[in-house]
């Protein structure tokens, strides 16, 4: 077994990484950049080298300096993670050049795989079922666009070398290829290095499924099963699930097969995947397509470690080493249900546009591993510190494990009320969406899911009335413990010996509801004399129990709501569930399942009042077009004096490695230009007006 090892890689799976490594008693190394210098993994880490500036290209992506950093440290083996030089072969043969171990599979399996159009030629050698598609080489523009007539459309336009979401394009028309075809060029040239694409057709109500393989030297090779990855935004996966709720027995033996098959092809040895379409209308589950093999770690691999109970790293590892695997295929069972949500630093209300910025509250929820749940967050960020513009833009995988799919999903539900990121734009609010939405709950979706429900992009959650009364109950209930430590502070409770009242106007965006809130004297007089833990708020003659705790400028409020009545609880049930609360100098803002709530708390005189100020008029912004992100300019379409048409494309914007084309949202005639291509801004920077 190796004595060191070095992490190629950053973040939460660099920070992954070491953490098995350490359970195996295997020193670790960290290469770090300058924007990485502060980072969790590298603190972790027994060494760490640093090797460049921020740019990946010029520091995680230089083979020669991991390698040099290998020489400097004595490690023996070099763990890549995923992206950046886990599937360049080239870098695997000057590793072993070196007499350094590479835990991952071997340069002809990653250069067999990596290639898209070597892969499905290769694919369909083996027996695995193929998308129907054109295997080669595209001349330009022109032939791309007479390929996907011959197809029909519509047609995925990929990059060969692709990954990860990025180079990927979805053409419904010709107007599309002509559009997207050079832009995936480009995606695929600047993340790649490589600017090949290939076509193929675009499976009508797709499931995205794959299935995890793992072998060793000695030609061993097994399938661990499926994960479900259908939720996805722009090709990037956004939750992910084990095992998948469509698949069934016979099809994951059918598909399980076909992979280490292809596998055997090219003698595959440690963690890989293999993803393939699945038409969701084909419920005989035997239309099943070939995508593309990733050889290495998934993002996604938690859940199947959930499930299995086999950890991925650890194997790889002793695959690396030369052990054969002391699992058969009969081994593989399926315990449970594992979710998996990434969070992304990336503004939901603002069409999911890359967010950049300090972390000013990172808090994720406590870590529990049980007989009947499990709660795991990987994650590579810290409090205090930065999301950069250079790399990837998530900033943690929450994972949950249950008995059951419900179950699972209810785990996810209450890990993300209780998980506070704040300082930059992220996609909690969205994740919590998907996870209460009824798709999504009856396992009913494919890949268009987010496209088709959220059509004109997220707005935001919209809670029932009846959830709006009682978080109103539960505001009523905060503002009262406030009001009564501000009167503990200033002496006026210590001798008071009747009933404390007060009353209150809750506004929730219009939606208005009036309490009387009610402390009895020996609720006074608590032993660490700090605030009331029941409160009773009354909604007309009925009186409601809740148990809060909760302390003035805490931000989570964990309630019980019990109806005094029959003394039943209600709203939140036999668990206490979790509120996000911010204080505001009119109130509250508190978050609930997505919900983003600005809640009022008046007396009934200041509501009758505040009803009558007049609304601030915003300033008219539909003359400019505005950056909606920090980025790079990476080519103006128009010039001034243009006329443009509604859906035109104005110019392109590159952030955090993805290209972003803005269009004209009306008809009109350019009047000036601010930018030009080069030119780095920041959100709501103006990049032209028009007239």
């Amino acid at each position: 077994m190796f004595k060191k090892i070095l992490i190629a890689n950053r973040g939460e799976i660099a920070c992954r990484v070491i953490k098995t490594a350490k359970k195996m008693g295997i020193a670790t190394v960290a290469v770090y950049s300058d924007a990485d210098a502060r980072a969790p993994f590298v603190r972790m880490a027994d060494e760490a080298v640093h090797i460049g500036p921020p740019p990946a290209a010029e520091s995680y992506l230089i083979a020669d300096k991991i390698i040099a950093a290998c020489k400097e440290t004595g490690a023996e083996a070099v763990h890549p993670g995923y992206g950046f030089l886990s599937e360049r072969a080239s870098f695997v043969e000057e590793l072993e050049k070196n007499n350094i171990a590479f835990i991952g599979p071997p340069p002809n399996a990653i250069a067999a795989m990596g290639d898209k159009i070597e892969s499905k030629k290769l694919a369909m050698e083996a027996g695995v079922n193929v998308v129907p598609g054109f295997v080669g080489e595209i001349d330009d523009t022109e032939h791309a666009v007479k390929i996907s007539n011959d197809i029909g459309y519509p047609v995925m336009m990929k990059a060969s070398a692709g990954g990860g979401g990025k180079g990927m394009r979805l053409a419904y028309s010709e107007k599309d290829v002509r559009e997207g075809f050079e832009a995936t060029k480009r995606e695929g040239l600047n993340s790649f290095g490589d600017d090949r694409v290939f076509i193929e057709k675009f499976i009508e109500d797709p499931r995205h499924i794959e299935i995890q393989i793992l072998g060793d030297k000695h030609g061993n090779v097994l399938y661990l099963n499926e994960r479900e990855c259908s939720i996805q935004r722009r090709h990037q996966k956004v939750v992910e699930e084990a095992p998948s709720p469509f698949v069934t027995p016979k099809m994951r033996k059918a598909m399980g097969e076909q992979c280490v098959a292809l596998s055997a092809a090219v003698d595959y040895h440690s963690a890989g995947t293999v993803e393939l379409i699945v038409s969701g209308a084909d419920k005989t589950g035997e239309s099943f397509y070939f995508l593309e093999m990733n050889t290495r770690l998934q993002v996604e691999h938690p859940v199947t470690e959930a499930i299995t109970g086999i950890d991925l790293v650890e194997q790889m590892i002793r695959v690396a080493a030369g052990e054969e695997l002391s699992i058969k295929q009969s081994d593989v069972g399926i315990n449970g249900w594992a979710m998996e949500s990434r969070l992304y630093a990336e503004d939901p209300y603002r069409g999911f546009l890359p967010s950049i910025g300090r972390l000013t509250r990172y808090r994720p929820p406590e870590e529990v591993a049980e007989e009947s749940r499990a709660v795991r967050n990987d994650t590579g960020v810290f409090e205090g510190g930065e999301i950069s513009m250079f790399y990837d833009p998530m900033i943690a995988k929450l994972c949950t494990w249950a008995p059951t799919r419900e179950a699972a999903i209810e785990e996810m539900r209450v890990a993300l009320d209780t998980f506070e990121v704040e300082g930059i734009g992220h996609n909690i609010p969205f994740l919590a969406a998907v996870y209460d939405h009824p798709k999504f709950i009856s396992g009913d979706m494919t890949t268009a899911f987010i496209e088709e429900e959220y059509p004109d992009g997220f707005e935001g959650v919209t809670l029932s009335k009846d959830v709006l009364k009682e978080i109103a109950q539960a505001a009523a209930a905060m503002q009262f413990v406030s009001d009564s430590r501000d009167l503990k502070i200033s002496g006026q409770m210590v001798e008071r010996k009747k009933d404390l009242e007060r009353d209150y106007v809750i506004d929730l965006g219009g939606v208005r509801f009036t309490y009387g809130v009610l402390i009895e004297p020996d609720a006074y007089y608590y032993a660490d004399a700090s605030v009331p833990e029941m409160v009773t708020v009354w909604d007309d003659e009925t009186p409601i129990e809740i148990n809060l705790a909760w302390k003035p400028g805490a931000s989570l409020a964990r309630i019980h709501q019990e109806n005094s009545e029959d003394g039943g609880l209600e709203w939140f049930g036999d668990v206490a569930k979790t509120l996000k609360v911010e204080r505001r100098p009119s109130g509250y803002r508190i978050r609930y399942r997505g919900a983003d709530l600005d809640v009022k708390v008046q007396s009934p005189r200041v509501a009758e009042l505040y009803a009558r100020m007049p609304v601030k008029t915003p300033p008219d912004t539909s003359k400019l077009l505005l950056c909606p992100m920090p980025g790079l300019i990476v080519k103006v379409d128009v010039d001034e004096g243009d006329e443009v048409q509604e859906g035109q494309a104005l110019c392109t914007v590159e952030a955090m490695k993805m290209e972003n084309i803005l269009r004209a949202e009306k008809k009109g005639v350019v009047a000036k230009i601010n930018a030009a291509a080069g030119d780095s801004l920041k959100v709501d920077d103006v990049i032209m007006e028009f007239e």
